[in-house]
């Protein structure tokens, strides 16, 4: 949907006002709640708020419950939730990486069944992607599944699945085809993640929380028509959600790294530590390289949004990660030995858990080693090395 200026600054300013009056009013509780494993409940009830007021989903189209909103009113909306301080969405997983991968790839009993719930949050769902020894290489799943009297017969293992402790629903790349190897012979399932077949162990993180979880599927059932494409199409689909991946929310991750970069900016003000002209160049240096993943960012989203991945995208990912580690490495030098200091519940400050979490930022989704092999091989075409 393409709309005008005004029509596009009027749409801001109504989601401005509507987020300012709940997180300042019955959601003021989770302003700047970054911790998906804190307040579920409360999470789940702001989803549905969200939904009800017509805010969840901005660009589905209607008929899926959104509005049909256009690229610059996703933008806008992703930067005043940011800028109001939004909680982070436990819904973001359905609701920016499986939805558009169910309406691009998925059949429409698929979309009539899971969208609603991902919409209102009643339903969470996490991603089964990541799996123990296979490092970044994706392509090496060896969790499998098979068909069995009309259901999908799931045993493996996944790893570093957030939210996984109290999902609803999982995404998870299986092997469906015997003796296949590599990205042959994979398939994409949805499966329902409470049965006794599915064991959740959590993983403990240095913050002192366990976000991620280990899962372990020991002959886990789903019906059949659980799964997305065709037999054999995981491959394609599960780079199709990556794709989407890099999208609209995007917008919403810079603007969280803008309020974080604004805290350090105040800390230092506020202790000194701004008059220091080596952490003042650093500040300047964070600062451009936010406006850089901007323009990035737009870049992305300037084609169609079929999750397929543009050359902008393919280096998105190895820029912010190290922006986002030297932004916690900038935070804990400016605020020193508070950095240390815990609160009556034993928690960090939050600049403390960013730069914490933030370590990982250059290895999950693909080690900024393999980000590298992907922009050479994929982006720029050039030959993969051969040894022997």
């Amino acid at each position: 949907m393409t709309t005008n200026a005004a029509t596009q600054t009027k749409f801001r300013a109504e989601a401005a006002a509507f987020l300012a009056a709940e997180l300042s009013g019955p959601f003021a509780d989770l302003r700047h709640l970054n911790d998906h494993a804190q307040a579920i409940e409360r999470r789940r009830a702001w989803e549905a708020r969200l939904m009800q007021a017509g805010w969840g989903a901005v660009g589905w189209p209607r008929a899926y419950g959104g509005r049909a909103a256009g690229i610059m009113e996703q933008v806008a909306f992703a930067e005043e939730y940011a800028r109001a301080g939004g909680p982070s969405r436990i819904g973001h997983i359905g609701v920016e990486l499986l939805a558009p991968t169910l309406m691009a790839y998925g059949s429409e009993a698929q979309c009539r069944q899971f969208l609603p719930g991902i919409a209102d949050g009643s339903v969470i769902w996490c991603q089964g992607y990541s799996e123990p020894n296979a490092g970044s290489d994706l392509a090496a799943v060896r969790t499998k599944a098979r068909l069995e009297d009309g259901q999908w017969v799931i045993d493996g293992q996944k790893i570093w699945t957030s939210m996984g402790a109290f999902a609803d629903w999982i995404f998870v790349l299986v092997r469906t085809e015997p003796g296949s190897v590599g990205r042959q012979g994979l398939s994409f399932l949805l499966a329902p993640m409470q049965q006794a077949k599915i064991i959740v162990r959590p993983i403990r993180q240095a913050t002192g929380d366990s976000e991620f979880c280990e899962v372990f599927f020991d002959g886990a059932v789903t019906e059949a028509a659980n799964i997305v494409g065709k037999q054999g199409e995981g491959w394609a689909i599960a780079m199709a959600l990556l794709g989407f991946e890099r999208g609209v929310s995007t917008l919403a991750q810079q603007m969280q790294f803008l309020n974080e970069l604004d805290a350090v900016i105040g800390i230092a003000k506020a202790n000194g530590r701004a008059r220091d002209a080596l952490i003042r160049q650093r500040i300047a240096k964070a600062h451009a390289g936010l406006r850089i993943m901007r323009m990035s960012a737009m870049r992305m989203l300037d084609g169609d949004q079929d999750g397929a991945l543009s050359g902008a995208a393919y280096t998105y990912k190895l820029f912010w990660s190290h922006w986002h580690r030297d932004l916690g490495e900038l935070a804990m030098d400016v605020m020193g030995a508070d950095a240390f200091k815990m609160d009556a519940a034993g928690h960090f400050h939050p600049l403390t858990r960013m730069h914490l979490m933030s370590r990982a930022d250059t290895i999950y989704a693909g080690t900024s080693q393999i980000q590298r092999n992907i922009i050479a091989e994929r982006a720029l075409g050039l030959p993969r090395e051969v040894r022997g």
